[in-house]
């Protein structure tokens, strides 16, 4: 060997022949880089005209793999930089496992200096689109009609019910109705999305899939507001087995319509349901039903602010619709019990302080007028405010509730208070002008002195004397006269016999009347005790 490289019969090297793939730019390269043992002068030129040969006759090769590139829409996945040794020879870096191409042969070359290597990997082709075409291939959704159910003309469609419910997020007496949250998941059969499989694994799909098969319609009856989860995607979830039988999941929050009871709010308990039903399909093409029972409803752990869960329970009914037949009907039934905690802090409490409060009156001295209106419109005022309270939050029933009859028999004990005194004021006035009018009081009485601060006049300032007797008169004997001879046509009263008087309604009246002090007196103990008999046959029977 002279050390020259071959030639054809057209004097081009060997190895500028377009051979395919790595090997053919590895062999030109090479050549490339190892020149030929020539004189310094002449060795220059041949290395230099051959270099233009072959770039000249690379260039369009480059242009057409980049163009084949762009077309197929290819990016680079890797880049991955890598120190190489100063002492590598060039034909180690030129291997073929490390350049793939022209572009990164020529990269290879312009790092030489620096010691780093570039190797760029193709990404994949996504295989998303592809694997989802692929599933409705393997499950023939194309070659079916999926508007109509499985087993079109037969018997009617079993569909499993399990429900798990997450959350019971509110509860509202204005509107009468709740808002849950739940997990509902159907089950059913279809034979059309059956698939062989050697493993006997499912596969699982998201909302994109759903859409393009049939599912049961469920919806819920008297829900007034509805939606599916869509964060961050749609909360469903398909899985279909190699059998045919499928899993559809999907997480809802349902507001519905709860038909509540207040006769005996808030000492109430409600019983509430949820109701699951096929819209289109009647018990002739679809049978709904609790897959596992009463294990279909399970439910996490749910604590409320103002009730107690009591109960959840699943039932099954059938309802009618003139038009359309008989449907299958699903209840998720619970029942909830109020706390009165927080009712006693909030309506019960206070209102036994205003009406304990409306009693001090009766300790207050009956002339001290501003001292005991006060009291008593203060106290009146009070309940009114608690009363619009309470109705503000209540829906408005044409029936009367528990707290409504101890609110108002509260405020009626607060203004019989108030009424009490100015009964008490009334007759405490009209005795003291009797006895003014009567001449009972002396001449040398000083009324500034002894009137109060009410326009009233006080009993110890005022120095009652005794009737003068009257002169003795033709008929003043004559009246003596008439009774000693009444006294002695009646027979004496034996002994151990009583002498009683009825007294006319008139009669106690006036008593009254003369006694406005005992008024308060009588209150001090008939208030309290009436309004403890009226709280013992109240709790007992609400509670």
């Amino acid at each position: 060997m002279d050390g020259s490289p071959d030639r054809d019969s057209r004097g081009v090297p060997l190895t500028c022949w377009r051979i395919s793939g790595r090997d053919r730019l590895k062999t030109q390269w090479e050549h490339l880089l190892v020149a030929p043992a020539l004189p310094a002068p002449d060795m220059n030129l041949v290395l230099l005209a051959f270099r233009l040969m072959c770039l000249a006759w690379l260039w369009p090769v480059t242009l057409l793999n980049g163009s084949h590139q762009t077309h197929n829409k290819r990016r680079h996945k890797d880049v991955y930089l890598g120190e190489n040794s100063k002492n590598q020879t060039w034909r180690h870096e030129l291997s073929p496992n490390v350049c793939w191409d022209e572009m990164s042969l020529l990269q290879c070359i312009v790092d030489k200096g620096q010691g780093r290597r570039i190797d760029f990997k193709m990404k994949k082709s996504d295989s998303t689109k592809s694997l989802l075409i692929k599933s409705e291939q393997l499950l023939r959704i194309e070659d079916h009609d999926f508007a109509m159910r499985p087993g079109f003309g037969g018997a009617a469609i079993p569909v499993g019910i399990d429900v798990q419910v997450e959350s019971i997020d509110s509860i509202s007496e204005v509107n009468m109705d709740f808002t849950m949250t739940l997990y509902l998941r159907h089950y059913w059969q279809d034979d059309r999305l059956a698939f062989p499989s050697s493993s006997n694994r499912s596969r699982t799909f998201d909302a994109r899939l759903v859409k393009k098969i049939w599912v049961p319609d469920v919806f819920f009856v008297h829900s007034k507001r509805s939606f599916i989860h869509d964060t961050t995607m749609e909360n469903i979830m398909l899985r279909v087995y190699p059998d045919g039988n499928i899993l559809y999941s999907v997480r809802i929050t349902v507001t519905a319509l709860c038909a509540m009871d207040f006769s005996s709010f808030p000492l109430d308990t409600q019983k509430c349901s949820l109701e699951l039903e096929s819209y289109a399909y009647n018990e002739n093409d679809l049978m709904l039903y609790w897959k596992n029972g009463n294990d279909s409803l399970r439910t996490d752990e749910i604590v409320l602010s103002q009730f107690f869960i009591e109960e959840f329970h699943p039932s099954y009914g059938l309802a009618f619709y003139s038009s359309t037949g008989w449907y299958n009907r699903l209840y998720i039934n619970f029942i909830l019990r109020r706390h009165i905690f927080f009712f006693m802090l909030q309506t019960y409490f206070p209102t036994m302080l205003m009406v304990m409060l409306s009693w001090v009156s009766f300790w207050i001295d009956r002339r001290a007028v501003p001292a005991r209106v006060s009291l008593g419109i203060t106290t009146v005022l009070t309940m009114s405010t608690i009363i619009t309270g309470v109705s503000a939050s209540m829906p408005q029933v044409s029936y009367v509730k528990a707290v409504d009859i101890y609110l108002w028999a509260s405020f009626l004990f607060v203004f019989l208070s108030v009424i009490e005194y100015a009964a008490v004021n009334y007759f405490t006035t009209v005795e003291e002008m009797k006895k003014l009018k009567g001449g009972k009081i002396p001449a040398d009485f000083n009324a500034t002195q002894t009137m109060a601060f009410d326009g009233c006049y006080h009993d110890n300032d005022i120095d009652l004397t005794p009737f003068p007797e009257l002169p003795n008169t033709p008929n003043t004997e004559r009246r003596r006269t008439a009774t000693s001879r009444n006294s002695a046509a009646e027979p004496p009263p034996t002994e151990g016999t009583r002498l009683r008087r009825k007294k006319s309604i008139k009669h106690n009246l006036s008593f009254i009347m003369s006694n406005s002090y005992m008024i308060d007196s009588y209150s001090r103990v008939i208030f309290p005790m009436t309004y403890l008999l009226f709280n013992i046959i109240y709790w007992s029977l609400y509670s």
